[in-house]
């Protein structure tokens, strides 16, 4: 109860996600998804085209899965996104494009995660131009979509985000573990992965060229009461409502670099992609409060750390 009074307090005074950083000034506004195209047919179906288009464009599948039933995402990169990706430090969060195949009242959404918003948000030296129009070009562009157009966020914007005052930034990534060596962490983390440690499994893994670096995708199921609220089914039924659907936000990262395991802060990975969700009422930040912490130590126990 301590717990979610202070946190309202502290809402309170920042208020809600986004607003209190964002400078919006007249530069390019940019959301964290594209909707490509309306699909019809089974999922089984439209999964396979998607998967054949993407290949078509000069992508490589890295791994897909399935969070829920009504729902498929598929991690894509190829050299180019990664070589990309190594010109910046951590760059290896963005080495996976994500792609969803998501079937809602009957009806089922193509859409991918926005190449140029995640080089913003992930403080990028590359713009990632080249994966936007390859995935444009591969499954079309209806539309961004994500947050309202009024909580659209510039290239400053995201390079600087917060979703409050005092909370974490993308600099503000969590280690997890360190060990004696790139290969000893990789040996660590792939061995959790498949045993299914905090019931995390493996969904993909990209290394970076010409550095020490690996990101790992990865699938969280908690079947019990205590463990639910670090559950990618449970997580997205409560943020991801609006009529578009955000699926492509699954699956979370790990990312290996040298010795060491990172992975983002949850508030920021999720409020990155949720900038609008509100404080309180249905479907609100204050209904996952736990959900920060559970998924930071399911991904530690999965690094080898302590909790």
């Amino acid at each position: 109860m301590k717990k979610i009074l202070l946190a309202l307090a502290i809402f309170a005074i920042a208020g809600p996600f986004g607003p209190a950083q964002a400078s919006h000034n007249s530069d390019h506004k940019m959301k964290p998804f594209v909707l490509g195209a309306k699909a019809s047919g089974s999922m089984k179906a439209v999964v396979a085209d998607a998967v054949g288009k993407l290949k078509g464009a000069g992508f490589a599948i890295a791994g897909s899965y399935s969070p829920y039933p009504t729902a498929v995402v598929i991690a894509v990169t190829n050299d180019a996104l990664k070589k990309a990706v190594a010109k910046s430090r951590y760059g290896g969060y963005g080495a996976a494009q994500r792609v969803s195949v998501t079937e809602v009242k009957g009806k089922i959404q193509v859409a991918y995660t926005n190449p140029t918003y995640m080089a913003s948000a992930y403080r990028m030296k590359d713009k990632l131009g080249d994966a936007t129009e390859r995935l444009a070009k591969a499954l079309g562009k209806v539309r961004e979509y994500g947050p309202d157009d009024d909580e659209a966020m510039n290239d400053a914007d995201l390079r600087e985000y917060q979703y409050m005052f005092g909370m974490e930034d993308f600099t503000d990534h969590f280690l997890m573990a360190e060990h004696a060596s790139y290969q000893a962490a990789l040996d660590m983390v792939e061995k959790n992965l498949a045993k299914g440690t905090g019931g995390v499994t493996k969904v993909y893994r990209i290394d970076i060229p010409g550095k020490q670096e690996t990101v790992f995708g990865v699938a969280m199921k908690g079947k019990t009461k205590k463990t639910r609220e670090q559950d990618d089914a449970y997580l997205m039924s409560e943020i991801d409502f609006k009529p578009i659907r955000s699926t492509a936000h699954l699956p979370y990262e790990l990312l290996v670099s040298k010795g060491r395991v990172f992975s983002q802060s949850a508030r920021f990975r999720i409020a990155i992609n949720f900038p609008d969700l509100s404080m309180m009422g249905d479907n609100s930040f204050m209904n996952i409060m736990g959900s920060p912490d559970a998924i930071k130590g399911a991904l530690t126990a999965v690094a080898g750390g302590e909790n």
